[in-house]
């Protein structure tokens, strides 16, 4: 199931960016937050089952939307002919407190379900607390630092 969410995720990202290096940076942080959340999984003793599996296919979908929202202002900055640097703090600006507000508000409004009677609700609240964390993280750090490393601002700017 993970490898159909993530062919999609790729794919459509594919045909929105136009670029692989791009489409590096939205899904590298994506795939750090998976692994993290399936040793989360291990270390909790939370099965991958049937009905864990859509859960994880949920935190990816989020995570992949804050990794669009972030890099699509990295890229209007990097359009208006800013630096790598200076495009991530307009993308900071513009949409980095939005994706941090929603990230915490989504963690902690699933965290309350940590608390709950029913195991699976418990477990699934505290899964989805981490992802929803960790994507947040990573779309506001990691993106812009692949986006460095694979020199996107800077083949951005000399086209």
């Amino acid at each position: 199931m993970l490898i159909w969410v993530y062919s999609v995720v790729i794919i459509i990202c594919l045909i929105t960016f136009r670029s692989v290096p791009v489409v590096v940076c939205i899904i590298v942080p994506l795939i750090v937050t998976s692994v993290l959340s399936q040793a989360l999984m291990a270390f909790v003793g939370i099965g991958v089952k049937v009905a864990t599996l859509p859960v994880i296919a949920l935190g990816v979908g989020i995570g992949v939307d804050y990794g669009i929202y972030i890099f699509s202002k990295i890229k209007e900055g990097l359009a208006m002919k800013k630096s790598l640097y200076m495009s991530y703090l307009y993308t900071l600006n513009q949409t980095g407190k939005a994706v941090g507000f929603t990230g915490v508000t989504l963690a902690i409004c699933v965290a309350t379900w940590a608390f709950s009677p029913i195991k699976f609700q418990s477990d699934m609240g505290l899964l989805l607390t981490f992802m929803f964390v960790f994507n947040m993280i990573g779309a506001l750090t990691l993106i812009p630092s692949l986006a460095w490393l694979l020199r996107i601002g800077k083949s951005q700017s000399e086209s």
